[in-house]
């Protein structure tokens, strides 16, 4: 058993000294370069411990950047230059993160080009809904159903422009990706762009890339040992790349099957081949990851982009968070249709958000298209769904250090629902609506 107890986070907050969340550091750097030994990080772990033993006086507790310190040196002591490059890296993009949350401010987030920001913002601001207060204000007029035919109507204009824009290339295009974050509304956008296609004639064949998982032993976990999904290199990206060059070529591929219940990825059993005019169609959190595609021709390819871009300013003159939107959706899809309480999905939020901002967010400016899956209405029908759980959250989580993100998260959603005007009858939201995908009750075939 280790002498060193405890760790002093970034703010300052002491909490217990866990040696896995270091092993899980290493072979998160160790998967981002081909590793997959998981026994090797366990072996850098104990040589990083040792060296704390060594350095650190007894009584104190190191911070959190002397142990990356102490990471790195292990690293490159033992010659894992790919693994430390990797691991510096990571560090320095988690530095920029928290640099520009310090800097971050109530206006709308800059990664999303500001021609679209715009757009969205102009149609809120006509429309009354730019704000908690205007929002409530028409509820109580009795204009929701006005409110939300709108919504759906801008939603349906912007699934219309992609599909039109694909079909004006289809003499190049073989392979559409749909992708954005996180319950950003890719399944239900996915089936209405493909819907649009087929009126054209256009013959669609879908990938499912979770089939490309690698067997579960092999995943990469968070700091709190849960399985990380939600990264790029979960996917054997290599054996996608070639299968979908392989196809674009017309050539006979065998695809491989995920068994999720064993975790393990069953290889060459199912066979597909592109005839000519067919058009692959791929639903994926990373179909904008560069390696996922490196070999294929861009002109081949069409890419969507995925994100609930509402423009609402809350109570204290804020816009509401997208990362907020999205986590409710997914607390809601997963108690709904997953058996997955929505406390375990706040938990884990953090780590995907993480990855979206590593993995997702730095490629949005290569989509052909970005479409916004938001409705102005969504949070009022979310709120007597989640509201109670929120305070609960607040209360139970206020003490805990480790859970600093959860709280965090916690207090500004339910701040939020405290404002809004709850919505208890969600029937008057449309059957084929893209918030179906999360509360359930949808006509579309999934």
């Amino acid at each position: 058993m280790s002498k060193i107890e405890s760790v002093i986070k970034r703010n300052g907050a002491i909490v217990p000294f866990n040696p896995d969340r270091i092993t899980n550091a290493i072979y998160r750097a160790a998967v981002s370069v081909g590793g997959r030994d998981k026994t090797v990080a366990e072996g850098l772990t104990l040589k990083v411990v040792k060296m704390l033993e060594e350095t650190i006086p007894d009584g104190l507790s190191p911070t959190v950047e002397q142990i990356q310190d102490v990471v790195e040196k292990v690293l490159i002591e033992n010659k894992h230059a790919r693994v430390s490059k990797a691991y510096i890296l990571y560090r320095a993009d988690r530095a920029r993160s928290r640099a520009q949350a310090l800097e971050s401010s109530s206006t709308p987030a800059p990664n999303i080009p500001w021609a679209k920001i715009w757009h969205v913002l102009d149609w809120a601001t006509e429309n009354g809904v730019n704000t908690v207060a205007g929002f409530n204000d028409r509820v109580a007029k009795g204009e929701l159903k006005q409110v939300t035919e709108a919504s759906e109507a801008a939603y349906a204009e912007d699934i219309r422009n992609a599909a039109n824009m694909i079909v004006e290339r289809k003499d190049v295009v073989r392979i559409v990706f749909i992708t954005g974050p996180s319950s950003s509304g890719k399944t239900t956008s996915t089936i209405k762009v493909g819907d649009h296609l087929k009126k054209y004639g256009m013959r669609l064949v879908t990938l499912n890339v979770d089939n490309y998982f690698f067997d579960l032993d092999k995943h990469p976990k968070d700091e709190f040992g849960d399985y990380d999904f939600e990264t790029p290199q979960a996917l054997d990206l290599e054996l996608i790349n070639e299968h979908l060059v392989r196809l674009t070529k017309g050539e006979d591929v065998m695809l491989p099957i995920y068994d999720f219940k064993s975790g393990h990825r069953l290889d060459e059993r199912t066979p597909m081949k592109l005839n000519k005019g067919d058009l692959i169609l791929i639903d994926s959190l990373h179909g904008l990851y560069p390696a996922m595609t490196k070999d294929l021709p861009e002109e081949q390819k069409f890419k969507l982009y995925l994100e609930p871009l509402l423009q609402m300013k809350d109570q204290d003159g804020n816009y509401i968070r997208w990362t907020d939107i999205r986590l409710m959706r997914r607390m809601l899809r997963d108690a709904a249709f997953r058996a997955y309480d929505p406390e375990q999905t706040l938990l884990h939020w953090h780590y995907v958000r993480s990855s979206e901002m590593r993995n997702i967010v730095p490629f949005h400016h290569t989509a052909n298209y970005i479409i916004n899956s938001a409705m102005p209405y969504e949070l009022s029908v979310y709120k007597p769904k989640l509201e109670s759980r929120f305070a609960q959250w607040v209360d139970k989580y206020a003490d805990d250090p480790l859970r600093l993100d959860a709280f965090e998260r916690a207090v500004r959603c339910y701040s939020l629902f405290q404002k809004l005007t709850a919505l208890e009858d969600d029937s008057f939201v449309p059957k084929d609506s893209v918030i179906r995908e999360f509360i359930g009750g949808s006509i579309l075939k999934y």
